[in-house]
């Protein structure tokens, strides 16, 4: 392939550019805001199967709490029912009044014992809603830092988008200088090894940083200076400057 040392010279100003813009995609991938994230957005998902737990084990509570405050209200009602029977003097037989005697003793235990179920059930459920809002509150305060994060992000994404349009903008009018057939194989070349061109400096390809054979420098100097010169190591094309010395 043939070309214009002005046109082959361009791929340097091109891959220059394309070097800035694989490094603002780079600083894209590798924001840390973008870790932050991911971070934060893997603790909130775990508080917030924390707050389900500790939500449906207080609706356990107060549906538990609901029945055994149900239970003392039977037992007292009995318990005040029987006391009525006793007070009105409705029960004559002395067993009859024994056994009515006895039972509101047992009425009577029975409730402080249901009592005291309530009591627990109620402090279970206490400690459950305190839970849930301790649970709340950490995933709030977590959920409020990701904010900020991706409000980081998304700065960084403005700014670096911003700049990559403009080399953008710079590649394609650089672009339109080069010819088609060496532009092809430049891309070509670039989407293989990530560099299309490289300069040659003495006897080194500023590419892969390879020294160049006797032979290579003789041949590249006895080659015409239109004619496009390709890296024997690494394959990219070699473009000849002041700096190479040839």
């Amino acid at each position: 392939m043939k070309a214009a040392p002005a046109a082959q010279k361009r791929l340097l100003d091109l891959a220059e550019l394309d070097s800035v813009i694989d490094r603002l995609a780079h600083r894209r991938r590798t924001l840390p805001e973008l870790a932050q994230i991911d971070e934060l957005s893997a603790r909130v998902a775990r508080i917030a199967t924390q707050v389900i737990g500790a939500e449906t084990e207080s609706s356990d509570l107060a549906r538990e709490q609901t029945k055994a405050e149900a239970d003392v209200d039977s037992v007292r009602i009995r318990a005040e029912r029987d006391q009525k029977r006793l007070d009105s003097g409705q029960v004559s037989s002395p067993k009859d009044l024994a056994s009515l005697q006895s039972e509101i003793v047992s009425l009577n235990r029975r409730q402080s014992d249901l009592e005291e179920v309530v009591l627990e059930i109620m402090e279970r459920r206490e400690a459950a809603d305190g839970q849930v809002t301790k649970l709340v509150a950490e995933r709030n305060e977590l959920s409020a830092t990701r904010g900020v994060a991706e409000d980081g992000r998304d700065a960084a994404f403005a700014e670096i988008d911003k700049e990559k349009g403009e080399v953008q903008a710079k590649r394609d009018e650089t672009s339109a200088d080069i010819p088609a057939d060496l532009l092809a194989l430049y891309e070509k070349i670039r989407e293989q090894s990530g560099v299309g061109a490289a300069r040659l400096q003495g006897a080194r390809c500023s590419g892969c940083r390879t020294s160049l054979s006797i032979a290579e420098i003789n041949r590249i100097k006895a080659a015409s200076h239109d004619e496009v010169i390709r890296c024997e190591e690494c394959r990219r094309i070699l473009v000849r400057t002041a700096e190479s010395g040839l």
